[in-house]
């Protein structure tokens, strides 16, 4: 599968991009998916690179997202990409609120988070794991928050969840990992609580083929979108722990073991730039 970043679309996919965005930047819920499913990723991706140009913000990394196999299109893809925007980014030392749609779809994932310190070659897009791994990254430990204005997001599948955002509303960066390459996997582990009840368990080795796979799909995905990633960007690698539903006025946090524990309160996601007199 390959795609170009801006690359046209119908009208049908222009039209729920359009709505999406509205409802994000009016802190909305939406009743169904906003028009015909798009059919494959090619064009799941082309709605959601329409999204990106009408949203108020810049892309500062992505948020990879597992397909099972069964849910997987003609494109092979094991995985998906959402954006993360520069204002969803959150320092986990500031004191963490989560911001859900209320009416919509709202959860936290535990995540390792790649931060590029070098521009992935240009022109290249194919990457193997051993390949990613000689491209230098910093590695950190962060939360997802895993929202959106449509509550059965995830039941309609990766179609949808491309559609809008990747199903990302934010993400929360926590403490560096140092030299994270030479960290055993099975030594990253994580738990995650909700409310002070343990909702799941894992940690790097939950994550399909490691944290390596994951970058190289992110770096192979990017490049063939034509937005190949640069140093700087992020990439939050999947969830460790499973996908936790969580409501506004819910308490959480992650464990991370020695790596640090990032905690927050569920809130509900407030109008962006206006989203409420109508520009939106």
């Amino acid at each position: 599968m390959t795609h170009t970043a801006g690359s046209e679309i119908d009208t049908g996919g222009q039209q729920i991009a359009e709505t999406f965005v509205r409802a994000r930047r009016r802190g909305d819920s939406l009743p169904g998916f906003p028009g015909a499913i798009p059919a494959d990723l090619v064009a799941a991706y082309g709605v959601q690179d329409a999204a990106i140009a009408l949203w108020p913000d810049r892309v500062i990394g992505w948020k990879v997202g597992y397909i099972a196999p069964e849910r997987r299109d003609g494109s092979g893809d094991e995985r998906l990409l959402g954006p993360i925007f520069a204002r969803n980014l959150v320092d986990a030392a500031e004191g963490v609120a989560f911001p859900v749609f209320e009416g919509g779809f709202g959860a936290i994932e535990a995540e390792y988070v790649l931060r590029l310190r070098a521009d992935a070659p240009a022109g290249k897009t194919d990457w193997t794991p051993a390949e990613a791994a000689r491209l230098p990254a910093d590695l950190f430990v962060g939360v997802e928050v895993a929202s959106s204005p449509l509550a059965t997001i995830n039941e309609l599948g990766p179609l949808v969840v491309v559609s809008d955002f990747g199903n990302n509303n934010g993400l929360v960066l926590g403490p560096e990992i140092p030299g994270w390459l030479e960290v055993p996997e099975a030594d990253m582990r994580a738990v995650s609580r909700i409310d002070g009840v343990v909702v799941g368990e894992g940690g790097a080795t939950r994550l399909p083929g490691g944290l390596l796979a994951a970058y190289a799909f992110a770096l192979s995905r990017s490049a063939l979108r034509g937005r190949p990633l640069r140093a700087g960007e992020l990439i939050a690698t999947g969830n460790a722990t499973g996908i936790h539903d969580i409501r506004a006025g819910q308490e959480t946090s992650v464990d991370f073991g020695p790596h640090g524990v990032i905690s927050g309160r569920a809130v509900a996601a407030a109008p962006v730039d206006g989203g409420r007199d109508g520009r939106a």
